[in-house]
């Protein structure tokens, strides 16, 4: 099954330093993808989710500036995009449309920092970086988080900032909002900066407290493979903030903050409230808070092994009620479980990406074929299939 993570990233980070700087940078940092294993759309709500790091990751080659002059560059657009740190309030959020897409990320989390530690753009110095990444784009893997992770970690470093973990995290999601324009939540950040090998990270996305929670997939002789759809799909255009201003619209009517104040028992007083559309988003939030911590509970108390059935039911809710599934997606999940899968689920954002299957070892491969014998007779192109284990969160590599 592939992809599999490049062997040297990393090294193709400094390679396009030096062409870039014609030196050697002073280090290398990387965060890592994402994978949700469960609970969408209930970050920006205020909810629960239940993401673990996974072995992609993107890298950066950093050396520092004594010019105040920030210089991006990556692998994915070798055209370097050049800005001052005393620049950056102008740019973001009102004129970010000036800066290419790609660059609004780590450009966004440097004025994030900034701002978050108090810190004038005049009393730290520019930098160079270079970027190389191996989390598939456009997959709901949160490739954005790494390319933010790796970027938080190494300016802060390199500027001697006093920010935690959640403080970068935090930054990253500011940069994500404003300098990038996508409303949405901090779940990919929190799991990119806090991974840790075998265990999900349980985020209490009100607060921050994190928990983490052994998966014990190896040991019980399972996989969690993704099934990457090749449908590309934007968080900063209109499906999903269509379903932010839905979740909104839900919790006025109840007079709460946020949905993760909205129990199953207050749905029958909101379908009285709101238009079908408007009840079924908010019933998939509120049933999907509930869904993350019954499998807490169950990978605590019984293990994986039990918990397809959860997976399951996600799916179905982001299909019928938040309606961001696609065709692929659905056969996905569909071939996968009539293969023998434990559980199967769309996970990210949705209009497109991936999904994942919770699969016996032995099985693997046979719900992989599934799939995509599945896919072919659809007629849809085919899919990426791979599987991904936990693994550790942000930081320096060298």
């Amino acid at each position: 099954m592939t992809p599999t993570p490049a062997s040297d990233t990393a090294g193709q980070a400094r390679g396009l330093f030096r062409e870039l700087t014609g030196a050697g940078p002073a280090g290398t940092w990387s965060a890592p993808g994402r994978v949700n294993l469960i609970g969408e759309h209930t970050d920006y709500n205020d909810g629960f989710v239940l993401p673990f790091a996974i072995p992609f990751r993107t890298h950066v080659a950093l050396a520092p500036r004594t010019d105040g002059i920030l210089r991006v560059v990556s692998t994915f657009d070798p055209v370097p995009v050049e800005v001052h740190l005393t620049d950056l309030d102008a740019l973001f959020p009102a004129r970010r449309d000036e800066v290419p897409e790609w660059a609004r990320y780590p450009l966004g989390i440097a004025w994030a920092l900034l701002h978050a530690s108090g810190t004038a753009a005049g009393d730290v110095g520019g930098a160079d970086l270079a970027f190389a990444s191996d989390v598939p784009v456009g997959a709901g893997l949160s490739s954005s988080a790494a390319i933010e992770g790796a970027t938080a970690t190494a300016l802060a470093d390199t500027w001697g900032l006093d920010l935690d973990r959640v403080a970068l995290a935090r930054a990253g999601r500011t940069a994500e909002n404003e300098a990038v324009g996508a409303p949405t939540g901090i779940m990919d950040q929190m799991a990119s900066m806090l991974g840790e090998a075998d265990a999900a990270i349980f985020l209490d996305c009100r607060t921050l407290a994190a928990e983490v929670v052994t998966l014990g997939f190896d040991a019980a002789g399972l996989e969690l493979i993704v099934i990457d759809t090749g449908v590309k799909h934007s968080h900063a255009t209109g499906g999903y903030g269509e379903r932010r201003a839905a979740c909104e619209r839900g919790a006025a009517a109840l007079d709460v903050a946020a949905l993760r104040d909205v129990t199953v028992a207050d749905l029958p007083r909101l379908s009285e409230r709101v238009d079908d559309v408007t009840f079924r988003r908010v019933r998939h939030v509120v049933t999907e808070n509930r869904r993350v911590l019954d499998t807490v509970e169950v990978l605590r108390d019984s293990g994986p092994t039990v918990i397809g059935d959860l997976l399951v039911a996600s799916h179905a809710s982001m299909r019928d009620d938040f309606e961001i599934s696609v065709p692929e997606l659905d056969t996905a999940v569909e071939a996968a479980l009539t293969a023998g899968a434990l559980g199967a689920r769309m996970t990210g954002g949705g209009f497109g990406g991936a999904a994942i299957a919770l699969v016996s070892r032995d099985g693997a491969d046979a719900v992989a074929e599934a799939v995509r014998t599945a896919f072919d007779e659809h007629g849809f192109a085919a899919p990426h299939i791979f599987p991904v284990t936990a693994g550790p969160g942000a930081g320096r590599d060298d």
